[in-house]
């Protein structure tokens, strides 16, 4: 029985897995670009095209988890629908109706059990009990051919205990490979970041460099893994709308690698770009090699013009403003009728988080003794075009409607803030827009403490898939939306 590993990475976190005769899909983005559709959409980067009709057809798809840069509906399109697709116990039910309505059978695996496709095993691991809550439901494969070298795919996630577990018992043998994601996401100075503290001098810059980057996936995520000998990045692989950088900083994954590889010989560091098939051979003594697949083919033209790009914007970065993701709104009552509805629900809400158990514990802040009002919330672009301010009041646990005030007068008044544009708060509420597309560019905050207290992470408690799953079904229709007008236009 050949018992090697053959992985082809297509791109961002997308990988197809061959061995024992099967293949394995695994977060499927085969178009150019994933996410809603309109300006929220991210192409993906390093650019390149994918035949799907050439790619060796998968037995299986396997979903990680509901992200929208690993589910992806109009992938899943093109594939055949006796493919199966299987998932874990946890993920957000309008994913799976999302997926049945395109006509498959959706599989959710415990996590104890394998999926055995001949003599390709896949084993489904739930995420560490460290990871940040809005990746808690991410499932980790781990695929082997027999008593072949096994690949850990360490997806958006610390690395599962239970795996870990297994592996200090013995019950699983050491990966050959691990693939881990750098979802570090930075963007160079001079442009706005919601995971940026606006308030001066608070916001340290030394863990967002490539050295941090390295450090975080090379040595944290894989201390667990003391003996492995070949690792490879994916992540990053995107390009957020509308911004003028090009690619983030540190999302080149060969340079990142080749400079991995040249401080320290503990494993050997892959940095695959889109159509290059790493091959883990049976036995321990060979190495990991790579070739290219014919099916894949990278935009050089595309690439070449974003890297101009993002030269030009590092050697003269100037500040960039942000703009707002989606159209305002026709119907301007009905949109202030939804935002009047969602306002005391998000009070509440926002009780529970991190934001708001810091708010309640202070009592002062820069100007002296702190009343009610700790929070809020700046609405740029309203309608008549104005900004509309509303301070969150923690005895009602409610926003009321307060006096505009200059940004730098708000940061100095409540010690958490968060400016938006309205459309994108209403397109948010009405699920044309996901958390993510708002904070990934359209969104600034402050805040003090922790970073995990800013009201960035708060709202993605708040509105994420896992929290809201009904506006993740209303953003599922849209995308379906799509592809019936383009299935109509053909």
């Amino acid at each position: 029985m050949e018992t090697r590993l053959e992985l082809t990475f297509l791109g961002h976190q997308t990988w197809l897995v061959q061995g024992g005769g099967h293949r394995v899909l695994i977060d499927p983005v085969l178009k150019p670009a994933f996410g809603l559709p309109g300006s929220a959409e991210c192409r993906v980067w390093p650019p390149r095209d994918i035949d799907a009709d050439g790619m060796p057809q998968p037995d299986a798809v396997v979903l990680t988890h509901e992200h929208l840069d690993h589910f992806h509906l109009p992938s899943l399109d093109l594939l055949d629908r006796g493919v199966r697709v299987y998932t874990g116990p946890l993920l957000p039910a309008p994913v799976e109706e999302a997926i049945v309505a395109l006509g498959f059978t959706v599989h959710r695996v415990d996590h104890t059990a394998a999926i055995e496709l001949g003599d390709l095993r896949v084993t489904l691991y739930p995420a560490g009990a460290r990871t940040l809550f809005w990746e808690d439901r991410v499932v980790q494969p781990c695929i082997q051919v027999g008593d072949g070298p096994a690949a850990f795919i360490a997806v958006d996630a610390d690395p599962s205990d239970l795996y870990v577990q297994q592996l200090a018992d013995g019950s699983q043998p050491m990966p050959r490979i691990a693939v881990v994601s750098n979802n570090s996401q930075i963007v160079p100075p001079g442009m706005p970041a919601s995971s940026a503290n606006l308030l001066p001098g608070v916001d340290g810059t030394r863990h967002r460099t490539g050295l941090s980057v390295l450090n975080q996936l090379l040595l944290d995520v894989l201390a667990p893994f003391d003996t492995i000998t070949d690792v490879a990045l994916c992540g990053n692989g995107f390009l957020p709308p509308g911004s003028p950088h090009g690619p983030f900083l540190y999302a080149d994954h060969p340079a990142m690698a080749a400079a991995a590889n040249g401080l320290q010989n503990l494993f050997h560091v892959h940095g695959p770009r889109p159509g290059e098939r790493l091959t883990v051979p049976a036995s321990a003594t060979e190495k990991v090699t790579s070739d290219r697949v014919g099916w894949v083919r990278i935009d050089e033209q595309f690439e070449y013009d974003s890297l101009v790009a993002h030269a030009a914007f590092l050697a003269g970065p100037g500040q960039v403003a942000l703009s707002p993701l989606a159209e305002p709104p026709f119907d301007l009552d009905e949109a202030l009728a939804v935002l009047k509805v969602e306002l005391p629900r998000l009070g509440r809400e926002l009780l529970t988080t991190g934001t708001g158990v810091l708010a309640c514990s202070i009592h002062e802040y820069l100007s002296g003794p702190l009343g009610a009002h700790r929070a809020v919330l700046r609405l740029k672009e309203a309608p008549d075009g104005q900004l509309l301010q509303f301070a969150w009041d923690v005895t009602t646990a409610d926003f009321v409607q307060v006096q505009t005030t200059s940004r730098e007068e708000a940061m100095a008044a409540y010690p958490f803030g968060a400016e938006m544009f309205f459309s994108d708060y209403l397109a948010l509420l009405q699920g044309r827009l996901q958390v993510w597309d708002v904070a990934g560019g359209a969104m600034e905050c402050w805040h003090i403490g922790r970073p995990l207290d800013s009201l960035v992470y708060a709202f993605f408690g708040i509105y994420g898939e896992h929290q809201r799953p009904d506006l993740a079904a209303l953003s599922y229709a849209h995308l379906a939306e799509g592809l019936a007008a383009s299935a109509g236009s053909r």
